[in-house]
C-alpha cells in the first residue's frame, strides 16, 4: 500500500511499459480537460454573481433616486408653492371667483 502511493505520487505508474499505459494518458488527458472546463465555468460563475451584485446596487440606487425625484414633483405640485412661484413672477391671486360661463344650443 504504502508503495502503491508513493509510485502514485511520483507518477511512476504513467511511465511503465505495461498493456494499459496509454489508456492512462488518455484517461489523465480527459481528467485535465475536465478540470480546465470546471474551472472557466466557476470563473464564469463568478463574473455572474460579481454582475448581479453590481446590478442590484444599480437598481437601489435608481430606486431611491426616483422616490426622491417624486418627492419633489409632489412638494412642486403643492398649491402654496405654486402660488409663490406665480407671486416671483408678478401675478396674484383673483380677487374675484371664477364664473361659469354656459352656452345652451
Amino acid at each position: 500500500m504504502k508503495n502503491g502511493l508513493l509510485d502514485f505520487l511520483k507518477g511512476d505508474f504513467l511511465v511503465r511499459q505495461e498493456a494499459g499505459a496509454a489508456k492512462r494518458w488518455r484517461f489523465l488527458l480527459f481528467v485535465s480537460v475536465l478540470a480546465v472546463v470546471m474551472i472557466s465555468s466557476s470563473h464564469s460563475a463568478d463574473q455572474k454573481v460579481h454582475l448581479i451584485a453590481q446590478m442590484s446596487e444599480e437598481v437601489q440606487e435608481l430606486r431611491s433616486e426616483f422616490v426622491e425625484t417624486r418627492s419633489q414633483l409632489q412638494q412642486l405640485k403643492l398649491e402654496s408653492k405654486i402660488r409663490q412661484e406665480v407671486l416671483a413672477m408678478g401675478l396674484k391671486p383673483s380677487v374675484n371667483p371664477p364664473k361659469k360661463i354656459r352656452i345652451e344650443k
